[in-house]
């Protein structure tokens, strides 16, 4: 772990910046507004708790991979104080343990026992959990290798926390919609079938259909468009995280195995020399011979 020199007592991975002003407390005397009695005590409780229950429910869970114990510290420090809960992982082999129960995690590519690259890979092929790399490593490759590995964003050491705060919240402002459009977004229902992004399951006329998490992925962008055609780059680009191979196979494989656990070609629809769209049972073009052959392979690499 590269460490940086430093004249402070602060960590020398995280820039000084000046605290924030402390905004003081409000007196509570004689004179304070608000309900006596064990009756306004009661409600007060209970609004405390409710407020309690908001707070917990909407509480971000951290999971910080660091292998210095002193950077660990205090950068665990500052998340707590702006009221996020947090872990720590001191080695790559813990934080595969660990990640799974979180919300967000902030990745150092230098542990002790495997590469972080390998750790971000491991973790964005088993789940969407936003993973933000933390690292010394300043090059333009290793950025360019580190986003590729599935980072969401990229912090340089030494970086300022205010830095680090704001690229936390960007993150999550797009991996966690919020208030009512949250639930909304989570769940996109088509006649029998029910793609769920909470729980990540896609359920056909109430039975759970298996699918991975790259056909989940591929199956929700096109149902939440439904009337939009989306291209083969496009699909490449948010789906596959991939800006520059060219579309190949990779695509025509997974829209024929979803089609083959669906059990019709006519959940989505090949645009020929455009991409694809998203369809419904009953679909004028389910009988088409592309997306009838397509099925078919769908339901042979199933069965495989």
């Amino acid at each position: 772990m590269n460490q940086q020199a430093t004249t402070t007592s602060l960590d020398p991975h995280i820039r000084r910046t000046p605290p924030a002003p402390r905004v003081p407390r409000p007196r509570s005397g004689s004179g304070s507004a608000g309900p006596a009695g064990p009756a306004g005590a009661a409600g007060q409780g209970a609004r405390t708790r409710r407020a309690e229950a908001v707070r917990a429910e909407d509480t971000l869970r951290v999971l910080v991979v660091e292998s210095d114990a002193r950077a660990a510290e205090t950068l665990v420090h500052g998340l707590r104080r702006h009221g996020y809960d947090t872990a720590v992982a001191g080695t790559g082999s813990k934080a595969l343990e660990a990640y799974a129960d979180t919300d967000l995690v902030l990745l150092d590519l230098e542990l002790p026992d495997l590469d972080g690259l390998e750790i971000c890979r491991a973790i964005r092929a088993a789940s969407d959990i936003p993973v933000i790399a933390v690292t010394a490593r300043a090059s333009e490759l290793d950025r360019v290798l580190g986003l590729q590995a599935g980072a969401d964003d990229y912090v340089v050491k030494p970086y300022g926390f205010r830095e680090l705060m704001a690229r936390i919240e960007a993150v999550m402002r797009r991996a966690r919609p919020r208030g009512r459009d949250r639930s909304a977004a989570l769940v996109i229902t088509a006649g029998p079938l029910t793609i769920d992004a909470g729980t990540r399951e896609v359920r056909l006329g109430g039975r759970r259909v298996e699918v991975t998490r790259k056909e989940f992925d591929l199956l929700r962008l096109l149902a939440s468009q439904p009337e939009k055609v989306i291209s083969r780059k496009e699909l490449m680009t948010q789906v596959w995280d991939d800006n520059w191979s060219r579309p190949g196979r990779t695509i025509d494989t997974h829209v024929s195995s979803l089609r083959g656990k669906l059990g019709s070609a006519d959940w989505i629809i090949t645009i020929r020399g455009v991409g694809f769209r998203f369809g419904h049972l009953g679909n004028t073009d389910r009988n088409s011979p592309e997306n009838a052959s397509e099925a078919r392979l769908g339901t042979a690499l199933t069965n495989a």
